[in-house]
């Protein structure tokens, strides 16, 4: 293979001033790479801008790829002669079926038939940008190992460059970079001026890279080590061996999210690991869950997760081991979204819309997942966009001040309210369009009514369950929708004589039947002996069995409609 002659040198890494962003892509140095034919449909400065890629399959016409589109290069279709033209202008291809070209970020991924020749190449644009970790440089240069998630594309890899060019320069720190497809330093012997003064070390197949890890921590006394997508099981155990030693570990992952990550048990090791541990019946009681719950298992390799959306705008998880368990335990712990504004001033954005969303999807084995930021805290008061400086923010957010509370008549009082598993901002609008006098508390002990979701009732946690001892009534609803929540508080228009000078909200009946069912669970686990429910309905049937699945019962139907019943039975 016959490398290309760089027509020049690419220049040395530029100094970045505060809010700027340069970039730089030696986009003319992978177009001598191409055949002319296509080239020429890339001169025009505008078909430049915002390249992606260019894609080159044998037998079908050549694409420019930018986001959102596709355009086609030529009306020719590509042959092995374009195929071989760029193969010889190029590195060599690894292992991974990756080349590049000296000195340059550009990537060359090519499609091999099954005879192994290559039938279509994928060459990507690389560019240098610097400026991209304003958003989080307090974190890059706080000391702490740093994972970065997100979806392919969003700039991962970009973002880890200038990671490791701020830590050599600015901090003044010992970077190693382990590069095992050459693309955070580039192709060739020299790497990019793009990382500055880190060192790199190349890996010559994806199959070492745990490997190089270790020999570059043991070799080269680093400070960081900078590693691109950890991806399988030596690695996550490499990199918790470098985290184990002091050296500070910033490196990238397949994912898109921290939930992503905790659902995965080839990488769960980077945040701690996940494990199956089963109570016994009298722990499982006390703590109203299953018998089989999952915890973490050691403390996380990673101090700080990292979510890309893009280079303005990351969503954070500032300790990585308390908001693990806090999930684990059923518990809402959103992260902490921080944007660089138009002026270059770093603002931290609550989302509302991230908490709801979070909040009405599956995590982790059904677990309920109240409104809280840790285990422990009291849910959160929100509302919709509300922003401040990063440097004033605490870990985790203080609640803001209430909203003003409702008009009080002179004949009946605010209700007090304590939800449960609801979304705050959207409780609070539902609370503005009723106009009644309701309050939000935070504390279930001042409230007159809980409001829940049937979710959350059926794991019963410890708010519920205090609820529940002190007789104060609850309302178990199937949605959070603002039409739903609007029909509840309709329940508690004023009506004297009755609680608090309002009516109390109507019962929920499944919440009888979960009750009923757990009382005959814990007489069948105290007594060891069948226990026979009373008659029910198909959907209350389905719910009865559930439960006893949950605490590793078996259960059976008898009967004939409308006298059809379940029999709870002792585990085998």
């Amino acid at each position: 293979m016959t490398q290309l002659a760089t027509s020049a040198t690419p220049p040395a890494a530029p100094a970045v001033l505060p809010n700027e962003q340069i970039v730089t892509d030696d986009l003319d140095l992978l177009l001598d790479a191409l055949p002319p034919r296509i080239v020429e449909a890339l001169r025009p400065p505008e078909r430049r801008t915002d390249l992606l890629e260019v894609v080159m399959d044998l037998g079908r016409l050549p694409e420019a790829r930018y986001p959102g589109r596709e355009v086609v290069l030529s009306h020719e279709e590509v042959t092995e002669e374009d195929l071989q033209f760029v193969i010889e202008h190029i590195g060599d291809f690894g292992d991974d079926n990756r080349a590049g070209i000296e000195r340059t970020l550009h990537r060359i991924s090519c499609i091999r038939n099954r005879r192994g020749k290559i039938v279509g190449l994928t060459c990507r644009v690389g560019r240098a940008v610097y400026g991209t970790i304003r958003v989080i440089e307090d974190l890059v240069l706080g000391g702490k190992s740093i994972l970065f998630l997100g979806k392919p594309g969003v700039g991962k890899t970009t973002m880890l460059r200038e990671v490791a060019r701020v830590l050599a320069d600015d901090a003044n720190k010992r970077v190693i970079i382990v590069d095992t497809s050459n693309e955070i330093g580039g192709d060739g012997d020299v790497p990019h001026p793009a990382i500055g003064g880190s060192r790199r070390m190349q890996v010559a197949t994806p199959l070492a890279q745990h490997a190089v890890m270790i020999e570059a921590v043991e070799n080269h006394m680093p400070e960081v080590i900078v590693i691109d997508e950890i991806g399988t099981e030596l690695e996550a155990q490499a990199a918790r061996t470098i985290a184990e030693r002091g050296v500070q570990l910033v490196g990238t992952a397949h994912g898109t999210s921290l939930e992503n990550l905790m659902l995965n048990p080839t990488l769960a090791d980077l945040i701690g690991g996940i494990q199956s541990v089963t109570l016994g019946d009298e722990e499982a009681r006390r703590r109203g869950t299953q018998k089989s719950i999952l915890e973490r298992k050691a403390p996380p390799t990673f101090d700080v997760v990292i979510e890309i959306e893009s280079w303005k705008r990351v969503a954070l998880h500032k300790n990585v081991a308390d908001t693990v368990d806090a999930m684990l335990r059923g518990y809402l712990a959103n992260p902490e979204t921080r944007q660089l504004s138009a002026a270059g001033r770093v603002e931290i954005v609550d989302e509302p819309q991230r908490e709801e969303a979070r909040a009405s999807a599956g995590l982790l084995s059904g677990g309920a997942r109240p409104e809280r930021t840790m285990w422990g805290e009291p849910p959160r008061r929100r509302s919709g966009g509300h922003i401040r400086d990063h440097r004033d923010a605490p870990m985790f957010e203080e609640r803001e001040a209430p909203a003003p509370a409702p008009a009080r008549t002179e004949n009946h009082r605010a209700i007090h309210i304590y939800p449960f598993g609801i979304p705050r901002s959207r409780l609070e609008a539902a609370i503005r369009s009723s106009g009644l006098p309701i309050e939000i508390v935070d504390d279930v002990a001042a409230a007159d009514a809980v409001l829940t979701m049937r979710s959350y009732y059926r794991s019963k946690p410890a708010a519920l369950r205090d609820a529940e001892e002190r007789n104060i009534p609850m309302y178990v609803i199937k949605s959070n929708s603002a039409f739903h929540l609007e029909q509840v508080l309709h329940q508690f228009r004023p009506d004297s004589g009755e609680i608090g000078g309002a009516r109390a909200p109507r019962r929920d009946p499944m919440v009888d039947v979960f009750r009923e069912t757990e009382d005959a669970i814990a007489k069948v686990l105290d007594e060891g002996r069948p226990v026979e429910l009373p008659p029910a309905n198909s959907y209350v049937r389905r719910v009865q069995h559930q439960l006893a699945t949950r605490y590793n019962l078996d259960s059976t139907s008898s009967g004939k409609e409308p006298q059809r019943r379940v029999k709870i039975l002792p585990g085998r």
